[in-house]
């Protein structure tokens, strides 16, 4: 049987796309042949991506900006943008993850904002798609989110809260969806992207090591022994965008080079 990856003559949404695992999962989208529109806060990234995804196989890119701390205007966007340019028939919900500490010191603003931008915003997504996911009777949903949905993190209070409530979000919409539009979600371990680099200054001064000595550290508990890198990520993530994870429904996946100690 010949393993079917193609999507050629879907569209894909992609939020967060402008760096990091949004950006690697939006280039190897393209590559199997989708349409994308790229979602992200930053238009000057935004308008060089849409370029590389040409070159990377995409018939057609384009640039969205929207904030989705800024619901109401999201909507408006992404509402617009899908008249013009036809149903999304993939989902990425990605983007970034709330500012570290101990979660004792996070005031009620913080929690309400994390979990706006990160449940509160990729629910408004799935409910603005959904309509043309059931119409073509295709709809792939994954959703990037992190290992301490498994294990939390220390330092990064705010962060574990709202990722597991996310993957409780996503289960339960797996068992609502209809036939043919699935959830799943990815859990990245330590990926070298922007977000870790600034993760690593933090826990440096936090501890007064240096910042090479904190990587170390986290290198130590990964098997693998290095850290992850997004296009790795955007592969996983692409499979599961694929007719190939048609029987896929539901789960939460570590990519993480090993270093979760569950089962």
């Amino acid at each position: 049987m010949t393993l079917d990856t193609s999507l050629a003559g879907r569209h894909a949404l992609v939020c967060g796309a402008s760096a990091g695992i949004g950006r690697a999962a939006a280039l190897a989208l393209a590559g199997l042949g989708a349409r994308v529109t790229a979602l992200a806060r930053s238009a000057e990234r935004l308008e060089a991506l849409t370029g590389d995804l040409r070159q990377a196989g995409a018939p057609e890119a384009w640039a969205l900006t929207a904030d989705l701390d800024d619901r109401p205007a999201l909507e408006r966007a992404v509402s617009e943008h899908l008249a013009r340019r036809g149903p999304a028939h993939v989902l990425v919900n990605n983007t970034g993850g709330p500012r570290p500490g101990p979660l004792l010191e996070a005031d009620e603003a913080a929690l309400l904002e994390a979990f706006g931008r990160h449940v509160l915003g990729a629910h408004l997504l799935v409910r603005l798609v959904l309509p043309g996911m059931k119409a073509a009777g295709y709809g792939r949903i994954v959703n990037v989110v992190s290992t301490s949905v498994r294990e939390p993190i220390p330092n990064l209070g705010v962060s574990n809260t709202v990722r597991a409530a996310m993957a409780a979000w996503a289960k339960t919409l797996s068992k609502e969806l209809p036939p043919g539009v699935t959830i799943n979600t990815v859990l990245p371990g330590y990926t070298d992207t922007e977000r870790l680099a600034s993760l690593a200054e933090g826990a440096a001064a936090r501890t007064g090591k240096a910042v090479e000595d904190v990587r170390k550290g986290w290198l130590a508990t990964i098997p693998e022994g290095r850290l992850g890198r997004p296009e790795e990520l955007g592969a996983v993530i692409a499979f599961l965008a694929s007719p190939a994870a048609a029987y896929v429904r539901g789960v939460a996946l570590p990519v993480d080079g090993g270093r979760l100690n569950g089962i």
